[in-house]
């Protein structure tokens, strides 16, 4: 089982100083303050009375999972920004803060008269992220931009999948994920240029597709070469070979990579076939990747001969990369898992506790600590407005 790591309210991490507003709603702006959070910054979710991010009607069992993994290390501010009472207390945030991240349709905070010129005018050193699905300038700026669509558009579905199969998309928000890593590189980049002194506060403008489009970068200098869009390949790679996974006599799976032209050879020694080196069909990378395959079946059937354990002993002896295919159900108690302790056991009022993975990566000189768990709606309103100096606002008097 993951160990269990207690919160430690007052620790620090590298980024402890830094104060970020979060508008954003669901993934992509999370995934940014997840991590900036993680990182030891004061981030802190504006989130609407009552209903709090969209991200929270991500339940399974009833259980806000997502809220509690993405949502670790924040503070939570239930305002209406529409409201004289909230829209100051926001404002107040602004001016304490130097990152403001949001992701509302492109010319909404605008409409508010919260846009950049706004925000910057208060607060000149505010580095301010508008993630979006297609960006602030452009033709579709003002379409809908969920992570699906884009994942569509991008390039990334049509190349992912079998052949004789349609495109397939990822099983999880990969777009919105992906753009928030960027995201996160982006402000403090972005930061670090404030801090030297040489640059004002400025707008990052993140479209979702960029990002993901990015992770194929290559594909349009290929398709400059060859004329034509990279088939899908399945678990096979379109430019090395062999590459792909197998099943085992068991049922389970390894996944094998022979990219480098040594690791091909040791791969036909250790499956007892050493005369496909010399074999015309297999002798160089180019040639294994036109007859892949062929050698697919080779190895397919002698892996489908001898279960998972077995082929990961025989591999591993030869020094040859083979691994298991594992589900998140295998990992909990997987070895390598709990010797890093890449998942851990976070401390949950409402379950107990929750396994989730630890902070990535690990800083030596300023390691960063679980500071709190993900916030219930509003939780620190009042902390934050005895912080800014604002008294608590009067409620309405009851009607008896």
């Amino acid at each position: 089982m993951p160990r269990t790591i207690p919160f430690t309210p007052d620790g620090r991490g590298p980024l402890d100083g830094v104060r970020v507003i979060d508008l954003s709603r669901l993934v992509a702006g999370n995934m940014t303050t997840h991590v900036l959070a993680d990182y030891g910054a004061d981030v802190i979710k504006i989130e609407r009375p009552g209903k709090g991010d969209d991200l929270r009607s991500w339940r399974v069992e009833g259980v806000e999972v997502f809220w509690k993994v993405y949502a670790r290390n924040k503070r939570s501010v239930a305002l209406d920004i529409h409201d004289p009472d909230g829209r100051e207390m926001l404002l107040r945030l602004v001016d304490t803060a130097q990152v403001l991240v949001e992701n509302f349709v492109p010319g909404t905070l605008e409409r508010w008269g919260l846009g950049p010129e706004e925000l910057l005018a208060r607060n000149p050193k505010l580095v301010i992220l508008r993630v979006s699905g297609w960006g602030q300038t452009g033709p579709w700026r003002l379409r809908p931009g969920f992570g699906t669509l884009v994942e569509a558009m991008s390039g990334w579905a049509f190349m992912n999948g079998h052949a004789d199969k349609p495109p397939t998309l990822p099983p999880l928000a990969m777009a919105d994920m992906v753009a928030g890593l960027y995201g996160t590189a982006a402000i403090l980049a972005a930061l670090r240029a404030v801090e030297q002194g040489d640059a004002p506060g400025q707008v990052l403008d993140l479209s979702l597709f960029e990002p993901i489009h990015s992770l194929i970068g290559a594909e349009a200098a290929q398709i400059r070469l060859t004329g034509a869009p990279t088939p899908r390949a399945g678990n096979q790679s379109s430019h090395t070979a062999p590459r792909n996974v197998y099943e085992c006599a068991d049922g389970a799976y390894v996944a094998l990579s022979g990219s480098m032209q040594s690791m091909a050879e040791r791969i036909f020694d250790t499956i007892g076939r050493p005369e496909l080196k010399t074999d015309p069909r297999f002798v160089d990378n180019a040639a294994r990747v036109a007859h892949r395959d062929e050698l697919d079946a080779i190895i397919a059937a002698f892996i489908a001969g001898r279960s998972q354990a077995e082929n990961l002993a025989l591999f591993e002896a030869a020094g040859v990369t083979v691994g298991p295919v594992c589900s998140v159900m295998d990992l909990l108690d997987h070895p390598f898992v709990e010797g890093r302790e890449a998942i851990v056991e976070i401390p949950d009022r409402e379950l107990g506790s929750v396994p989730m993975h630890n902070i990535i990566p690990r800083f030596s000189a300023t390691p960063a600590p679980f500071r709190r768990p993900a916030p219930d709606i509003g939780e620190h309103t009042e902390e934050l407005r005895r912080e800014l100096g604002m008294a608590t606002p009067k409620q309405p008097a009851e009607v008896s």
